[in-house]
């Protein structure tokens, strides 16, 4: 039997029987059929392995393999940037943010970005089916002032792809099969401060069916604290990714992504302005980062915030009924109070004017 190796060896982190191996046969073998978190794992090993394990070649295959949609001229120049290249660009985009506190004073102490690239990537079973990169220039009035809506596609602009066929005539079914194989990305690249963070969801918060043109509408995203205290419309905010997917050409068995967009809305359902959508967005860029789940997951908080968006609707309705019985009890008590005071002495009153 062989004896085990000595314990000096181990205690370097493996060093020692590690570096036996040719560098090359580690990139080949081992290296470059790990994933991003996998790879990141490997690189705190030892110093070996950080060494090989931080090379810029292998988070760039990484990261093209995990968002075909890098694969842009304007992106490739942008990540070069990054304090590590892709390596910077994967921790992140791929990790997602952590609720934050809101900050005090944060619109007076954040320089809003001027410019945000949208990088985009649809996924079915697994497979990229549409990707798309869109450069907004955000500093124009318009943008600041207007509702916050991103649309990559219409529905006379369906995505070009391989459509997604049917899996079952059960609807329930289906839209259960539409919410474990049907994903999405959509990252936003800051360029000017070099970050960039994951607005959606690794799995659909919801999938319905339009009531109106039956269209099926996944929805990502993540529900994060908003720039106003407790009790405010803006405790809380929710970045929506809906991708709707509908019949082509009424095929029966085929669909299309038709639609991808993305907007802000706080527990109003009020639409945040480009303005209030920048303070949210610069703040998840520079909010923790977890590379395991913790706590709740997205669906969870989606549902808890359209739970307190009920809650909150149903409160302003007993407020707004309140009001309106205040209303009328004024004036029928004004109007009691003129019948019984003012009408009895209105005869007098006029003979002095006649």
């Amino acid at each position: 039997m062989a004896s085990p190796p000595p314990s000096s060896s181990i205690a370097k982190g493996g060093d020692g029987i590690i570096t036996t191996l040719h560098p090359d046969i580690i990139r080949a073998l081992i290296l470059t059929r790990l994933d991003g978190p996998d790879l990141a794992s490997t690189a705190c090993v030892s110093s070996y392995l950080r060494s090989l394990s931080t090379e810029e070649n292998l988070w760039r295959d990484i990261c093209c393999s995990t968002w075909p949609s890098l694969d842009h001229p304007r992106l490739k120049q942008v990540i070069s940037t990054f304090p590590y290249g892709h390596r910077s660009f994967f921790s992140e985009s791929f990790p997602f943010p952590n609720p934050q506190p809101p900050k005090p004073n944060v619109r007076g102490s954040l320089a809003l970005a001027t410019e945000l690239i949208s990088a985009v990537d649809i996924y079915y079973h697994g497979n990229p089916i549409y990707s798309k990169v869109v450069e907004m220039e955000t500093s124009s009035s318009w943008f600041l002032s207007t509702p916050f809506r991103l649309n990559l596609l219409g529905v006379d602009n369906p995505a070009p792809r391989s459509p997604i066929k049917y899996g079952s005539s059960n609807d329930d079914t289906w839209l259960k099969h539409l919410e474990e194989n049907l994903s999405s990305s959509w990252i936003i690249v800051d360029p000017t401060r070099e970050k960039a963070v994951n607005m959606s969801s690794k799995r659909a918060v919801s999938v319905e069916r339009h009531w109106l043109t039956g269209d099926v509408q996944v929805r990502y995203g993540r529900v994060m604290e908003g720039d106003e205290g407790w009790g405010s419309s803006r405790e809380l905010v929710a970045c929506g990714v809906v991708v709707t997917c509908g019949e082509k050409g009424g095929e029966g068995e085929k669909m299309h992504v038709r639609e991808v967009c993305m907007r802000m809305e706080d527990m109003d359902g009020k639409g945040l302005s480009g303005e209030e959508s920048l303070v949210i967005l610069e703040r998840a860029m520079g909010s923790g980062r977890s590379w395991k789940g913790k706590g709740k997951g997205e669906k969870e908080k989606y549902e808890e915030f359209m739970a307190k968006k009920r809650e909150r609707k149903e409160r302003n309705s007993k407020k707004d009924r309140v009001w309106d019985l205040i209303c009328i009890f004024s004036i029928f008590a004004a109007c009691g109070a003129f019948w019984w005071f003012v009408l009895p002495i209105l005869p007098s009153l006029l003979m002095k004017f006649v």
